[in-house]
């Protein structure tokens, strides 16, 4: 494994990606280029064995899979999700107060709020408009030369800042500051125009626009050991999934290799393209189908299969390491991060924790413990939807991070290669480790 070469892809994976449509899209180029085939939802499929094939549901939650030579026995899948916290335009998003133009927007999930105030920040996302034919048109947008931000109130208005940190009201304190009001009275909004200005934009329907830093990806510390970005969470874990599953994408002789990349995880997952849905099932069923397998395959072939959940981490904060167990402390660039949580927050078992543990002790791949403090709750994943929806044992691993959910997070270069080398080991074994029952015990 070239190093370098994986860091710099992922930093431009990065760059490339300020919300899940963009990912998704990134995410398709790479697949098209390894000659995987398209499937239409809406279409029958006709699935031939020994072939790569992908699917794409509402354009931000994404499948993509290599059939097997003979009908099915298991399954490896890697699950990671495509989204990130932040903040969303409003319908009627254009305010126009005290002569500013303000765009009203809503919170996304649980971002870092006050990492998100005094950045230059962009406006990117999927729309729906009519051009200037009346003809209703869809695309993906990306507002880089259009800067907006949240400004924050001085600290002679908010004396008291430094020590109790920004208040701030969501619908109140979050209006992003756009520009000056106009002199003359203009037809259209400000984002219709600077649409126009980058597509045949005549008026527009409807929009799924986020904000997004325009500071891009960076290497920083002693000999570039750490990257700083937005959205490392999660499209650290896709990146290292996709590049595990791309680097032998040849189909095998009864197993499904398989990556799934989920939109909504950051907002409970309960959508039709989030893990919650019936989504993933149906691509299975549909897939068997084409084997002429029987309701027993089925079953069969998911109770023999495990899933691989992966998702970001918390790492030890230097300033803060009483957040943390004593015994469970990840450290960033110290090994791959298991998870684990008795309340099953995290999906990991004793059993489903077995091939992770077994591969990284035979890949020499340090392996590190993350189990929340009883007095702080633990976070969740998609982990534990897709085992209690399919039945799949499933494992929840992934690499440690600072400021997470923030708009600029942290992570370590050598971890990310660490989750390469043990997602490629894990998608090309066949030495599958089994336990065998001690009769004496």
């Amino acid at each position: 494994m070239n190093e370098s070469l994986v860091i710099s892809d992922f930093i431009e994976f990065l760059n490339h990606s300020p919300t899940a449509w963009h990912a998704v899209k990134a995410i398709s180029n790479k697949l098209a280029k390894e000659k995987f085939l398209i499937l239409d939802e809406r279409a029958h499929w006709d699935i031939q064995p020994g072939c790569r094939y992908s699917v794409i549901r509402n354009g931000s939650t994404l499948c993509a899979f290599t059939t097997p030579h003979k009908i099915p026995k298991r399954l490896r899948l890697f699950a990671a999700h495509t989204d990130s916290p932040g903040f969303k335009l409003k319908p009627q998003y254009e305010i126009k107060r005290n002569k500013a133009i303000l765009f009203g927007v809503e919170v996304y999930g649980a971002p870092l709020i006050a990492s998100w105030l005094n950045r230059d920040l962009g406006i990117a996302g999927r729309i729906l408009y009519y051009n200037q034919h009346d003809e209703i048109k869809e695309s993906l947008v990306r507002l880089d030369k259009y800067g907006v931000t949240i400004p924050q109130l001085a600290i002679h208005l908010d004396r008291e800042v430094n020590d109790k940190g920004p208040l701030l009201n969501k619908q109140e304190h979050l209006n992003v500051l756009a520009g000056l009001e106009e002199q003359t009275k203009q037809a259209s909004t400000l984002l219709e125009r600077w649409l126009s200005q980058e597509i045949d934009l005549h008026q527009l329907i409807s929009h799924d626009l986020f904000l997004f830093p325009l500071e891009k990806a960076a290497l920083l510390g002693n000999e570039h050991q750490l990257i700083a970005a937005y959205r490392i969470d999660n499209l650290a874990s896709v990146h290292a999934a996709l590049t595990a599953f791309l680097k032998n994408p040849s189909p095998l002789d009864d197993e499904i290799n398989m990556v799934i990349f989920w939109d909504h995880e950051e907002i409970g997952s309960q959508t039709s393209q989030g893990a919650d849905s019936p989504f993933f099932t149906q691509v299975i069923e549909r897939l068997m189908d084409a084997y002429r397998g029987t309701k027993e395959d089925y079953f069969c072939m998911l109770n023999r299969s495990i899933c691989f959940s992966i998702d970001l981490a918390h790492g030890l904060h230097p300033n803060y390491p009483e957040k943390h167990d004593l015994q469970h402390q990840p450290i960033l660039g110290q090994g791959v991060v298991l998870k684990t949580s008795a309340q099953q927050r995290y999906a990991t078992q004793g059993l489903s924790s077995l091939p992770i543990q077994h591969i990284a002790k035979l890949k020499q791949i340090p392996l590190q413990h993350f189990v929340s403090r009883n007095d702080i709750p633990s976070g969740s994943t998609i982990g534990p939807l897709h085992a209690s929806r399919t039945g799949i044992s499933t494992v929840d691993i992934g690499s440690g991070q600072l400021s997470m959910h923030s708009c600029r997070e942290l992570m370590a270069c050598q971890d990310h290669i660490n989750m390469c080398r043990l997602l490629e080991a894990l998608m090309t074994t066949t030495d599958w480790p089994t336990p065998v029952t001690d009769k004496t015990g």
